[in-house]
């Protein structure tokens, strides 16, 4: 319950990624011919945004002794990918499309896990699974066909960061509800 409640009082925190997802996504459709160049800096610049603060998370959820763990791998990988593409910017395209493939991949497991994890906790738990979802499916097909045009690319990538930023904020406002109905820490440990 802890760490439910950790969760609800940092809504704004799924809210905030889920917002940058969706900007992220809707430049990706309205400026399809920015060049590979650009896209690089966006993901790289997303992925360490997010990385960062699922880093934050992780924190508030070592504070309440639940499992942190997750949270730090997801943190961890994003930095990680936001890093390396921006040490090598002039990677190719095929290299940054399996870069962003394996992390979608893996991150879309651990949110997954994540939200069996926390089924039993919160409902709509199914937008966090959804996210997974989406992003495992993005990971996939990025592997699967990763000679379609950077047009196709851009949009795949405008596409999920789209879904993935509505998954976030409704899992954020989600939790923003139930924030005020769930007991404070000190007040949970008091009984």
């Amino acid at each position: 319950m802890l760490v439910l409640a950790q969760l609800a009082r940092n809504w704004w925190v799924f809210v905030l990624r889920g917002v940058v997802a969706i900007l992220f996504g809707v430049l990706a459709f309205v400026r399809p011919g920015i060049t590979l160049e650009v896209l690089v800096l966006l993901f790289a610049f997303w992925a360490l945004f997010d990385g960062v603060f699922a880093l934050i998370g992780s924190v508030g959820a070592a504070e309440a002794h639940e499992p942190w763990w997750p949270l730090v791998l997801i943190g961890l990988l994003g930095v990680a990918a936001g890093i390396v593409t921006l040490k090598w910017p002039g990677i190719t395209a095929l290299a940054l499309l399996l870069v962003i493939a394996y992390w979608s991949i893996f991150r879309g497991i651990l949110e997954i896990a994540a939200a069996v994890r926390l089924r039993h906790l919160i409902q709509g738990e199914g937008w966090f699974i959804l996210g997974g979802i989406a992003s495992i499916a993005f990971g996939v097909l990025l592997v699967v066909y990763p000679g379609s045009g950077l047009l196709a690319v851009i949009w795949l990538v405008g596409l999920y960061a789209v879904i993935f930023g509505i998954s976030l904020v409704m899992l954020g406002f989600r939790l923003k509800n139930l924030a005020g109905e769930l007991p404070t820490p000190a007040a949970a440990q008091a009984r």
